[in-house]
């Protein structure tokens, strides 16, 4: 069995560290600690790493985020992979920092990279999973916000939220997605968000 793993982000050495790019740093850690190397093809680099007998290919598209689905679509189609083994890797505002929400499907809620996977696949039926960044930022400043740099705490508590995402996206492909959204989709705090998600 084949998975589609495609973490959001944009390319260029200014943006490695900014909120915007934790779904490329979730891929970059995985692959690091599985010794897999990205190599740079059509619309993005990718990866491949095999795992309790399923093959996982990382995807992190080189179109910028406005694109993504130009880049999720070509490679969806390159690897004959179906949309429900895709998983898309996303930052979300909506959620405080390391929190996640693993989905089947939802709105774009807004999100630039979401939002250009719906109009690329002509649907909202995939599954996502969503790690939150936060929204400690002011009214107008969105768009400085998660094209920020990480403060020191959350570089702190970054490596425990890679590594919780890389467990969810594990246990989305050998366990399925109901399983890794019961797993992974626990927190302490009040889902305010969910009903846009849905």
């Amino acid at each position: 069995m084949n998975y589609l793993i495609a973490g959001l982000g944009n390319i260029g050495a200014e943006y490695s560290n900014t909120r915007h790019n934790i779904g490329f740093m979730v891929l970059d850690a995985w692959a690091q600690a599985s010794n897999a190397s990205f190599v740079s093809g059509r619309y993005g680099s990718t990866a491949e790493i095999s795992f309790k007998g399923r093959k996982f290919i990382l995807l992190k598209p080189s179109t910028y985020m406005n694109l993504s689905g130009k880049a999720v679509n070509y490679w969806l189609q390159q690897t004959k992979i179906p949309k429900e083994n895709l998983l898309v890797v996303v930052d979300d505002l909506a959620l405080p920092f390391g929190t996640l929400r693993m989905r089947k499907k939802g709105s774009a809620g807004g999100h630039n990279g979401l939002k250009s996977i719906d109009y690329s696949l002509s649907s909202d039926e995939y599954p996502r999973l969503r790690i939150g960044i936060g929204n400690g930022f002011r009214e107008g400043g969105q768009v400085d916000y998660v094209l920020g740099e990480l403060l020191l705490e959350e570089k702190r508590m970054l490596p425990q939220v890679l590594d919780t995402a890389i467990s969810a996206i594990k246990s989305f492909g050998t366990e399925g997605v109901e399983r890794a959204m019961t797993n992974f989709n626990h927190s302490s705090l009040k889902e305010s968000s969910s009903s846009k998600e849905e």
